[in-house]
């Protein structure tokens, strides 16, 4: 048995479906700061800070508080990033050996290079509902953004285990 200290370092190049993540992420994150700077001068002062579980606005706050999403945002994606780099450290079952680490290693970063991207894409929904909430040009996701945000972050989650436990 290999125990977390001592497991091996090993380098796995990036795969494709995780470069599309990543530009798809990296463009979603990018593109809500950018949006969020064009509207900023048209927002008024209060927009929605807070949604119910029916995707209802239950609190209006400041248009400064919109800046909690990107901050969010940014924070996921940098921490989850240094993440990725050290699969290492993530947790494994006790079957893991140096014979399955390169498969284990590899599903484990890709799970989290996709929960990296959902996130952001989520955070990036949030900012564009909030937004078109406050300037009167939608009413949102509504009763759909709590089941998206589930399914979201649950499917690659569930994924990632069911091939994990295909892993001799």
């Amino acid at each position: 048995m290999v125990n977390s200290w001592n497991r091996p370092k090993l380098k796995i190049a990036k795969t494709i479906s995780e470069w599309i993540w990543d530009i798809v992420g990296y463009l979603c994150f990018a593109g809500s700061i950018l949006f969020l700077l064009l509207v900023w001068g048209k927002l008024p002062d209060e927009v929605p800070a807070h949604y119910n579980a029916l995707g209802e606005v239950d609190r209006w706050g400041s248009k400064w508080e919109l800046l909690i999403l990107p901050g969010v945002g940014a924070f996921l994606l940098i921490f989850m990033q240094v993440l990725e780099g050290f699969p290492e450290v993530h947790n494994y079952p006790k079957r893991f050996n140096e014979s399955n680490a390169r498969q284990f290693y590899l599903q484990s970063r890709k799970m989290i290079n996709q929960l990296k991207n959902i996130c952001v894409i989520i955070f990036t929904l949030l900012l564009i509902e909030s937004v078109s909430i406050a300037l009167g040009w939608g009413s949102g996701l509504g009763i759909w953004s709590l089941p998206i945000m589930i399914l979201g972050v649950g499917i690659p989650i569930t994924v990632g285990i069911m091939k994990q436990r295909k892993i001799k």
